[in-house]
């Protein structure tokens, strides 16, 4: 094996991008319309899809690509009605989304029950993240933002093996991300609070993450045929 087979996804720094952009596109809908926090959802999109698809060297195929963007452009339609916090709830799933079909080729392909489990994992998160605030649940999932610096120094993988950049990279996404939350005030009149927002996000996308790191990257055939585990 290359070295380009060693690299693997920022999945986690991609998560990190997530819950700061969910954080400030909930935040944002307060202020204005949500078709005014556009170019903030597209600048998050691609930002998750660089640290998806930009570390393992080589460019999505066109499949890879449309896969990636075309939930996000339909999503965007509903913004112009002024529903654009669901842009925000597919942003919960899109690391783990784009870890997926960074995996998705022709000798290892994407099965349709993959798909199904990660829509039902994704609900869930919109459940935790739509729910939190609500009957004490924000005393249990808005503390998972805290556990975000934790992850980069293997608390939360043991087998965690990053270069000395990534862990940097994911360090600073990490403490941002609970900064973010904790200096951001409350929109006026709002019963939630930016930290709610942000613990709720991390909770859901840790949890969808985690579930798509644990799938294997390549099929069982593959492996015995290669004598490895990559």
């Amino acid at each position: 094996m290359n070295a380009t087979a060693h690299r693997q996804p920022w999945t986690f720094a991609a998560v990190c991008v997530m819950v700061i952009a969910v954080t400030l596109l909930v935040h944002g809908l307060s202020q204005m319309p949500a078709i005014q926090l556009l170019p903030g959802y597209v600048a998050a999109y691609f930002l998750i899809g660089a640290c998806i698809f930009g570390p393992v060297g080589r460019m999505p195929s066109p499949r890879q690509t449309v896969a990636f963007l075309l939930p996000g452009a339909l999503l965007v339609m509903l913004a112009f009605l002024d529903l654009g916090f669901w842009c925000g709830g597919w942003l919960l799933g899109l690391p783990a989304w784009g870890l997926l079909l960074s995996r998705w080729t022709p000798e290892n392909k994407l099965p349709v029950v993959r798909v199904l489990k990660f829509l039902a994992l994704l609900v869930l998160g919109l459940a935790i993240f739509m729910l939190n605030g609500f009957i004490g649940l924000f005393l249990v999932f808005s503390l998972a933002i805290f556990l975000l610096p934790l992850v980069p120094i293997r608390l939360a993988y043991p087998d965690f093996r990053a270069h000395l950049l990534q862990t940097g990279v994911e360090v600073l996404l990490s403490v941002a991300a609970v900064v973010l939350a904790l200096i951001l005030p409350a929109p006026e009149g709002s019963w939630s609070s930016p930290l709610i927002h942000a613990g709720g996000a991390a909770a859901a996308g840790l949890m969808i993450a985690f579930w798509a790191q644990g799938i294997p990257r390549r099929s069982a055939k593959l492996r015995l045929n290669d004598g490895v585990m990559l």
